[in-house]
């Protein structure tokens, strides 16, 4: 049987991976009901075990056929491009939905806020403090991936394991700073929709900082394994995309919910 085809696209093998991840997922949000009503963890971990286990499968197989098998011709890169656009597209909606609400609430608070914001009896936090030193290390590690990228297109190995490498770092230290922010609270997340509204937003983007330092160790570790050439590094472009993202959606962030809402 030949393998040969005579079409640019990648028709994908059999994969048990969409169905474990699918398992993964439900077992992880019933062992969180299960975790909230009666105070036990062992479901909610066993079902992050799956996902986490998936998630380095799959990326293993899509990583060989990308860099090894040679099957991410320039008609699919040019899909998972667009792919990633309309999945950041998405993303953005997402986090607008949180500003709607901060700033529906905000605008004109209602006379069980006091009809002040920030509501009576929140003591909100003082943005030239942790808020300020997060925001200058989300900008510094958009230069650092910046600096990756470029490195990268001019096949400086070096320069490019050492951007990532400062890029990982910084996502690193700025959600220890966020847990540190978090501990130090003087509210919660039932604390008025100030506190639901904060919360929310924040925690989010802090999950993504998460997500996207993953995505960037990720890349790390290909690049230093030498997966990446001048002219085919979509895996990193893609990260990349998703962490100026991140950025932006922090300067927001800290312009209208620490400064501005404080």
């Amino acid at each position: 049987m030949s393998t040969h085809s005579n079409h640019p696209f990648h028709l994908v093998d059999y994969s048990p991976w969409p169905l474990t991840g699918a398992l993964g997922a439900m077992i992880t949000v019933s062992g969180l009901i299960k975790w909230f009503h009666q105070f036990n963890i062992n479901l909610f971990m066993i079902g992050m075990l799956i996902t986490m286990l998936t998630m380095i499968q799959w990326w293993r197989d899509v990583t060989r056929e990308g860099t090894f098998q040679g099957l991410h011709t320039f008609t699919v890169t040019m899909g998972l491009r667009w792919g990633m656009i309309l999945f950041i597209t998405s993303e953005v909606f997402f986090f607008i939905s949180f500003f709607w609400g901060f700033f529906h609430s905000s605008l004109a608070p209602t006379i069980e806020l006091g009809a002040m914001w920030p509501p009576l009896g929140i003591t909100p936090f003082n943005p030239l403090q942790i808020p300020l030193l997060n925001t200058l290390i989300l900008l510094t590690s958009g230069i650092t991936v910046t600096w990756a990228h470029h490195s990268l297109m001019e096949n400086n190995y070096n320069q490019a394991l050492q951007g990532l490498f400062f890029t990982v770092t910084l996502g690193i230290y700025f959600s220890i700073l966020q847990a540190f922010e978090y501990l130090e609270s003087p509210f919660t997340i039932a604390d008025t929709v100030y506190g639901s509204s904060f919360f929310m937003a924040t925690g989010f983007h802090g999950i993504h900082v998460i997500i996207g330092t993953t995505f960037l160790f990720v890349c790390l570790l290909r690049h230093y394994l030498n997966h990446f050439s001048s002219i085919h590094h979509f895996g990193f472009e893609a990260a990349a995309w998703y962490w100026h993202f991140v950025d932006v959606v922090w300067l927001f962030l800290y312009i209208s919910i620490y400064w501005w809402g404080s």
